[in-house]
């Protein structure tokens, strides 16, 4: 899909079940407290890519106003021009286009505000509820207090309404220097909720902003921009994660003193999840330090790195109804996540096959350059999928983990005298191995049985395994990136002192396979596409696939850990 390219797609279905949220909003449509209207917004930071715990954020905000039948914005938090890029404002609106919803024609900035925001913040000065500080930002902690100690007044709490006045118009034309002051809301030192003790609501930078230029040398505070904005654009209900809590009564100060539209706060818990990390600066150290290959990289909880591991969007908005939406922190298991994913893939994966550890098989009672096709169901879970053909020949390719040569007892694959089913083919028997110097082996030498042709004996005998396989002369090569968890622990930050969540990563969390052979069919398989390799998994074809190298990611293996844990607690 396009950077912004609109997906028509419906998910209010995927959120039937209820929660505290929609249990508040159905209690203000009871009251009527909005009058009937529901409006929500998405307001990201354009500093930084999105990954799996802002998807929680995105699904709520814009399918609770779908069920509704409300809208949702897109304002991008844009309050500090150091740290904001046009490539994270692209990147961000793809990816949730990419999760199935749409903003339409609601695509704000707070820089849009700024003007209306500063004349706000005027009106605060006139009322003696703002004032100008010139404590550095170390002194305004310090006078700040504790949880257990209550505030000082700073000793320009009390300038008169005119020096503030002309002060804060001075910061804005760009006459002090960064950190010479701030602009700070007058409310109470001695607040309980250290949030209430004379927030601050301006900041100087004097950096150029990417839309605004150098117009503005003075930046709001996402506390002071955040309600407002929700205020300016008609937001009914604005859905914050559980650390905003504790600012609502902050939110609720400003609208209630400049008596403006109020909309209502509510916090969720963020979604933490096993053996990931979801905080920005440790997914800056991962990349930066070179523990993955970039934000995208395949092992990375970031959107654009699930989308190019082969994770559907729809998995990752029925993983996220499936781990709910509460009050309380809790922490989502990562199988949770693959289960979703299994499932989609399962209803939606075309199936092929592929071998990624290849041994050679050759046939050897098969006629020297005869080939045939087989007819090979593309999807079991959708028959409208129809049918693909499969070409076959004399020398194969089969895995090698497919034969042993001297088996154990429950060992139902190919082992030298025993018959086994290729898949869609024929019945193979093994005669004899071929070896190289070194003692390994480097070729089965087989027989078919002709009449077994489609994979069933005449006279009734049956096998015990199916095998998938890939002729030889029609195969293509193919380079194969196994991914696995990046951290070995459920918990990356359970470590010794000392000691920092890298101890932790995955050493063996990819293993790159080459050469690996896949069924022509695959020869036009476009980067995104996602498939199942039989009996092995479901891959993804990667974007550094090219016209004589196709290059494919494993999104995630058939074993289902999380249906397993279900059965087990059940």
């Amino acid at each position: 899909m396009a950077d912004h390219e609109r997906p028509d797609t419906d998910n209010t279905t995927e959120t039937a079940r209820t929660n505290f949220i929609r249990e508040i909003i159905d209690e203000d449509n009871l009251t009527g407290r909005f009058g009937g209207v529901v409006h929500t917004r998405f307001p990201p930071e354009p500093n930084g890519y999105l990954h799996i715990g802002h998807a929680k954020a995105i699904h709520i905000d814009f399918a609770t106003a779908q069920l509704y039948g409300g809208q949702c914005n897109l304002r991008f938090d844009d309050t500090n021009p150091a740290k904001e890029e046009q490539e994270y404002i692209d990147g961000i609106m793809h990816d949730i286009h990419w999760l199935g919803y749409d903003w339409e024609d609601r695509l704000f900035f707070a820089s849009d505000y700024f003007e209306q925001l500063y004349q706000w913040a005027v009106q605060l000065i006139k009322d003696g509820k703002a004032y100008v500080d010139d404590l550095s930002a170390d002194e305004i902690r310090e006078y700040r207090g504790t949880l257990t100690e209550v505030g000082k007044d700073s000793p320009h709490r009390n300038r008169s309404i005119e020096e503030n006045l002309d002060l804060f118009e001075r910061m804005k034309q760009g006459e002090f220097e960064e950190g010479a002051c701030v602009l700070r809301a007058k409310i109470d030192m001695a607040s309980p909720n250290i949030n209430m003790r004379d927030p601050v609501m301006y900041r100087i930078l004097n950096a150029t902003h990417p839309r605004t230029g150098n117009t503005w040398h003075i930046y709001p505070m996402y506390d002071w921009a955040h309600g407002q904005s929700d205020s300016i654009e008609g937001v009914t209900h604005s859905m914050c994660s559980l650390e905003y809590e504790d600012h609502r009564p902050l939110y609720d100060w400003f609208l209630d003193q400049l008596g403006i539209f109020h909309p209502r706060q509510i916090e969720f818990a963020r979604l933490r999840l096993t053996n990931t990390v979801l905080s920005k600066r440790r997914l800056i150290r991962l990349v930066k330090e070179g523990h993955v290959a970039g934000w995208d990289d395949p092992r990375m909880p970031t959107l654009s790195g699930m989308r190019r591991r082969g994770y559907p969007p729809e998995a990752i908005r029925t993983f996220i109804d499936m781990a709910g939406i509460a009050k309380s922190n809790s922490t989502a298991d990562i199988a949770m996540l693959e289960y979703c994913v299994r499932q989609e893939l399962n209803k939606t994966a075309p199936r092929v096959m592929g071998v990624i550890d290849p041994l050679k098989v050759v046939i050897t009672n098969y006629p020297e350059g005869q080939t045939e096709e087989f007819d090979a169901i593309n999807n079991p879970e959708d028959l409208d999928a129809g049918t693909r053909k499969v070409p076959f020949s004399r020398v194969l390719y089969i895995e090698q983990a497919d034969f042993m040569e001297d088996p154990p007892k429950k060992f139902y694959r190919l082992s030298p005298g025993r018959e086994v089913r290729l898949r869609y083919a024929y019945f193979i028997k093994c005669e004899s191995v071929v070896k190289d110097d070194a003692g390994n082996i480097i070729e089965l030498r087989c027989t078919y049985d002709p009449e077994t042709r489609g994979g069933d004996a005449p006279d009734g005998r049956k096998v015990k395994a199916t095998l998938h396989w890939v002729s030889a002369e029609h195969a293509l090569p193919a380079e194969v990136r196994q991914y696995d968890r990046l951290f070995t622990t459920p918990n990356p930050d359970d470590v010794e002192d000392g000691q920092d969540f890298l101890v932790n990563l995955n050493t063996d969390s990819l293993e790159t396979l080459a050469p690996c052979y896949v069924e022509p069919s695959l020869a036009q398989a476009a980067p995104g596409g996602r498939f199942q390799f039989e009996r092995l998994g479901y891959f993804c074809v990667d974007p550094d696939t090219t016209a004589d190298r196709l290059v494919f990611n494993r999104t995630v293996t058939l074993r289902d850990e999380w249906a397993k844990l279900q059965q087990k607690s059940e």
